[in-house]
């Protein structure tokens, strides 16, 4: 730093605001030091100002699977809101959501030196009370139904789903059958209990669910049974992912989307559109998801505090394109 300073014809202080992104610093003055710092080839030792500053610039994101739609694109939208905020991300998957190894993760980002961690849970463990979070931790939680004991965030599921089946029915639709997420899932059980509320507050009949296990083949095998039922007009798949084993299903059975039978699904993930026919589905905002994520684990570092109890609710709308349309109309 003291060579860096010499070259650029300023102070250490200088050169260390420049190091840190401090923004009093002109411009003319932080070029000539960031030219200094390129012709010396130095950079900030960043394990140095964790140690001054007692901040690592890290967060840490503990998630049960990768593989899912949802997690993977929450994972993406978290890792570029943190680093639009200086932040680095570590992340570590867990493979079986147990207590133990909830706390080993947490040990393990103890030791990667994070200030913050994210969790990405999406079965039944905080609200349930089988998995508890370290007490005094920087921490916001993701698709769980524990705002009475942690920080949250998710995505408005009921709202969602309610979206499809008032979107269904207003198209005169006597009713609409579901094919359902894992009963662990906390996302696929809330959209599966305000699929059954829109159709008992709209007065009509409530088709015994399917469930699916968020994949196309779970989908493809509801949709072969579904096939076979004359009063299925219209279907609300819990993911796209099974909404397009549903559309493959339907084909080879002979049900055209939607001359025979409505689609709707859930995400609005990118190669929705590109369906056939193109996909009706709720849109999850994944990225507002991750910069709120980001911005409650910065505030509670800024501020000092843990997790405030409390679910923010990111909303969702309908998506409408191709794959519904009127009932067919009866002989």
């Amino acid at each position: 730093m003291a060579d860096v300073a010499r070259l650029a014809g300023v102070s250490s202080q200088t050169v260390s605001r420049v190091a840190n992104g401090h923004p009093g610093v002109v411009g003319a003055t932080r070029e000539q030091v960031l030219a200094a710092m390129r012709e010396l080839g130095y950079r900030p030792n960043s394990a140095a100002r964790a140690l001054r500053y007692g901040q690592f610039n890290t967060i840490g994101v503990i998630l049960f699977g990768l593989a899912s739609t949802g997690n993977s694109r929450t994972v993406e939208a978290i890792a570029t809101h943190a680093a639009a905020e200086g932040y680095a991300i570590t992340l570590i998957p867990i493979g079986i959501p147990t207590q133990d190894n909830v706390l080993g993760a947490f040990t393990r980002m103890g030791e990667l030196a994070v200030d913050a961690v994210i969790v990405i849970i999406e079965i039944h463990l905080l609200d349930a009370g089988t998995v508890t979070l370290p007490p005094g931790v920087h921490v916001v939680v993701v698709d769980s139904d524990a705002g009475d004991r942690y920080s949250v965030v998710d995505t408005d599921q009921a709202e969602g789903a309610r979206l499809a089946v008032r979107h269904l029915l207003d198209l005169g639709h006597e009713t609409v059958w579901h094919v359902t997420g894992p009963k662990t899932s906390f996302a696929g059980q809330r959209r599966a209990q305000a699929w059954r509320l829109a159709l008992e507050e709209a007065g009509r009949p409530v088709p015994p669910p399917l469930h699916g296990d968020w994949s196309a083949e779970s989908g493809y095998a509801a949709g072969l049974a579904l096939a076979g039922e004359p009063g299925c007009t219209a279907v609300f798949a819990s993911n796209d992912q099974m909404a397009l084993g549903l559309l493959r299903a339907f084909h080879e059975r002979g049900r055209a989307v939607p001359a025979d039978i409505s689609v709707v699904g859930f995400d609005d993930i990118p190669d929705a559109s590109c369906f056939v026919p193109p996909l009706t589905t709720v849109h999850q905002d994944f990225a507002e998801v991750g910069r709120r994520c980001v911005q409650g684990v910065l505030r509670q570092i800024r501020e000092g505090g843990a997790s405030r109890p409390g679910t923010e609710l990111v909303p969702t709308r309908l998506v409408v394109r191709e794959s519904t349309a009127p009932p067919p109309t009866r002989p």
